[in-house]
């Protein structure tokens, strides 16, 4: 075999093996993405069946729960529009709090129960994530929702 087919075999060997490791990546990356929905994307099944994903929104007031184990808690997101039951066994952020802004991974079960495996929670007054938020300005556009909580309160979102 003449010099030149071995460097021609060599390229080609390298770029079938660049290839499989670029296919194992965005392999894993699809496996591990968690795309945003609302709890209003939720109510009109444009959430994801049996796949890892975040809801958003508010933890309605009064819908916090703890059972007696100390770390299973159910509580309910809001975007003012739909509401998610939410259930989540371990240990809430210290800002969790109801009536703050919160962002859950996890599943949704068939009962329509969100089963998360995180809970993150904004870190101060003025984050929120941005597509909580715009989910929360259209419900206050369209007359929907707390009037107690207005988008457009300073403080409220983030002012980009």
């Amino acid at each position: 075999m003449k010099a030149r087919h071995q460097r021609l075999l060599l390229v080609l060997a390298a770029l079938a093996a660049l290839g499989l490791i670029v296919a194992l990546v965005f392999s894993a990356l699809k496996e591990n993405v968690a795309f945003f929905h609302s709890p209003a994307d939720i109510a009109a099944g444009k959430a994801p069946e049996n796949k890892l994903f975040r809801v958003g929104g508010l933890v309605e007031a009064g819908s916090l729960e703890r059972q007696e184990d100390g770390v299973t808690v159910r509580f309910v997101v809001t975007d003012n529009i739909a509401r998610v039951p939410v259930h989540y066994k371990g240990i809430l952020p210290n800002l969790f709090s109801e009536g703050k802004g919160v962002v859950a991974q996890g599943r949704l079960a068939e009962d329509g129960v969100f089963v998360a495996q995180k809970v993150l929670a904004k870190h101060d007054e003025n984050y929120m994530p941005p597509e909580a938020a715009q989910a929360l300005q259209a419900a206050h556009e369209a007359g929907i929702g707390n009037r107690t909580m207005n988008p457009s309160d300073p403080g409220f979102l983030e002012k980009k």
